[in-house]
């Protein structure tokens, strides 16, 4: 019984642990633009095993994302554009593969390709590259995410599409780098996205609430360990009566 007590506690402190790396991990990007907060929560999780019917482990687990908009800065870069309604923004990973995201903070590269703050190249609606050459001026975005500029000698160019993608989030999975994806299958590009250029979406987390789920979370650890202390000490005490007995 003992044991069982102390195994209970013990796998409540782990799993308060990765609850409170998850809610760090979300007050450590509550600066980074296009951040979608992560959610996490308790579940139960029945023992199995002769007569532990009755008996249950508590578990993190990550359930999703916070799909809910974030504040909109206006940042007069021309580079830059917000997605203003449901959507992402498509971008390609190093391996090939496409990767969505809400941030929509961009730079010229230096070999003139169009690419997110973080180096992955934005696709273009066709599913190649975006390219700004060198020289290039008055660089305008439209809401359905159509590229131009004006060459050296102002002629307007044409130079792509942003790829907006529309997808229920529901279908997304986040991957290690932060991005969203599908399984690896492409999503096709949407006509209903519109974006705003010159701003970008900042993260959805509220530093608030985060801080008020840490602290709360400091106290279910605190809590477990000193239940696995009570075990040891329990089973101290148990451990002396039955050398009392012997005597």
């Amino acid at each position: 019984m003992l044991d069982r007590f102390a195994y209970t506690a013990m796998t409540g402190a782990k799993h308060a642990m990765g609850q409170l790396a998850n809610t760090t991990n979300n007050l450590a990007n509550a600066q980074t633009p296009g951040f979608r907060e992560m959610l996490a929560s308790f579940r139960a999780v029945p023992v199995s095993g002769a007569r532990a019917d009755s008996r249950a482990f508590v578990v993190d687990s990550t359930p999703g994302s916070n799909f809910t908009m974030g504040p909109i800065v206006v940042s007069e870069d021309p580079f830059d554009v917000a997605l203003v309604t449901e959507g992402f923004l498509s971008v390609r990973r190093s391996d090939g593969s496409e990767g969505y995201t809400r941030a929509g903070k961009m730079v010229r590269a230096a070999d003139g390709a169009l690419k997110s703050i973080t180096g992955n190249a934005i696709v273009n609606a066709d599913g190649g590259d975006i390219e700004v050459p060198e020289g290039t001026t008055n660089l305008v975005i439209t809401p359905d995410g159509v590229v131009r500029g004006s060459s050296p000698d102002g002629e307007s160019v044409y130079l792509g599409r942003l790829k907006l993608v529309d997808v229920n989030p529901r279908l997304l999975d986040r991957g290690l780098d932060g991005l969203f994806e599908t399984g690896g299958v492409p999503l096709p590009a949407s006509d209903r996205v519109r974006v705003r250029q010159g701003a970008f979406e900042m993260s959805n987390v509220n530093v608030a609430e985060s801080m008020v789920d840490m602290i709360e979370q400091n106290r279910i650890f605190d809590l477990n360990i000193r239940l696995v202390q009570v075990a040891e000490q329990n089973a101290r005490t148990a451990g002396a009566l039955m050398s009392l007995s012997r005597v």
